[in-house]
């Protein structure tokens, strides 16, 4: 964690590691809410720090930190530059905190649209209310390209099926891989709705915390808290293509978020994994759980990530046929290249072996050593299950 973030979260974090249990819960939730602000590079005030530890020791109640931080604004006299996002900051983070703090859910179009205004009430003129034109917006790990979101005009229909659709989801019986799977899809597809003008992932994030407690998960605030600007570059991620790039939606991103989240895995969430053109020390995320602290990939997998898609057609073709030809072999990049009849290597490594690598299918023959001069690759148990199948 960069030394910014460690002054961030250092108050709340002795809260989290010394307070009472009622401490704790309320550090946890205000590091979530405070963290969340990142994902629209916002930086709450001291001021808004000083007033939560007041919230968290049991002096003030929440409702009273919400006026005291509207009173600080209006009373100011000496104007910063930074005084505006700030604001904002302080008050969306006080207005999540509030929220958090209870279990209720409103599991509807109707209470997703609310919850938006509850979010930004006092910041936005606009909010709770659907846009009414059509946005794009400019995206790092996409070199400046978009994701396409929905036209306005059918936001309201759109939100109204994927809500009913997911209630009326059954969740009984699935593997914790197609639980991952199903939740991500949730997610993603209502986060690339777009609802709102401004928002939409501040508010994708606590309508997903509060669903997830809804459905029985006891989930932990400082995934939210410390990675919610990758969330927002998975989200990204997983509702972008292009054929032109050759480059597909790619979900798997987040599947790692909520793995970790929900399952306890350590994938490396840093955001320069998920640039569509990352360097060759970002193309292979890694999952430290499963490297005993080694910092490179192995094909020691937990079993959750073992399991094999019940349905072949849920893998990636290019990833089937890389299996297929690597078989029981230890094989080089040349002579990968050269079965599939590829002459140029990015374009191999961006479309068959990274994503194989990164998904489990494939490992590393000197896993500590990717430039290894004699490097090949094999099979994983994962790929030689999804052999078998084929």
């Amino acid at each position: 964690m960069s030394e910014k973030k460690k002054e961030l979260y250092l108050d709340f974090d002795e809260y989290i590691r010394q307070g009472e249990p009622s401490q704790k819960e309320k550090a946890s939730i205000w590091q979530t809410a405070i963290g969340l602000q990142a994902v629209d590079g916002l930086k709450v005030s001291d001021y808004l720090k000083e007033t939560a530890q007041k919230h968290i020791e049991g002096e003030i109640g929440i409702d009273e930190v919400r006026e005291l931080i509207k009173t600080y604004y209006q009373s100011k006299t000496r104007r910063e530059p930074d005084d505006d996002e700030k604001q904002e900051a302080d008050k969306v983070s006080s207005n999540i905190t509030k929220i958090l703090s209870s279990d209720t859910l409103d599991f509807s179009a109707n209470g997703y649209i609310a919850l938006h205004r509850r979010i930004f009430e006092g910041v936005f003129k606009h909010a709770g209310e659907l846009r009414q034109y059509d946005i794009t917006k400019k995206e790092w790990v996409l070199e400046g390209d978009t994701v396409h979101y929905l036209n306005w005009e059918d936001l309201r229909r759109a939100l109204d099926y994927d809500i009913a659709e997911e209630r009326s989801f059954s969740y009984k019986g699935l593997s914790q891989d197609q639980l991952i799977s199903h939740l991500t899809r949730f997610v993603s597809g209502l986060w690339q709705i777009h609802a709102f003008g401004e928002g939409n992932t501040r508010t994708t994030a606590v309508f997903t915390i509060l669903y997830l407690r809804h459905i029985g998960f006891k989930v932990t605030n400082d995934m939210f808290a410390q990675h919610s600007w990758y969330f927002r570059n998975a989200l990204v991620r997983a509702n972008y293509k292009s054929a032109v790039l050759g480059i597909d939606y790619s979900p798997i991103y987040l599947e790692r978020f909520f793995r970790n989240l929900l399952l306890g895995d350590g994938w490396d969430l840093r955001n320069r994994y998920l640039h569509i053109h990352p360097t060759e020390e970002w193309k292979v995320q890694l999952n430290r759980a499963v490297t005993n602290g080694d910092t490179c990939q192995s094909d020691k997998y937990p079993t959750s990530t073992r399991q094999v898609p019940d349905k072949l057609d849920a893998v990636n073709p290019n990833i089937i046929k890389l299996v297929q030809i690597i078989g029981e072999q230890e094989m080089t990049v040349k002579d990968l290249m050269t079965s599939i009849s590829l002459k140029d290597r990015e374009n191999f490594l961006n479309l068959y072996l990274n994503p194989a690598i990164s998904e489990g299918y494939v490992r590393l023959l000197y896993p500590q050593s990717p430039r290894h001069p004699r490097q090949k690759y094999l099979l994983t148990a994962k790929g030689l299950e999804v052999l078998k199948g084929v």
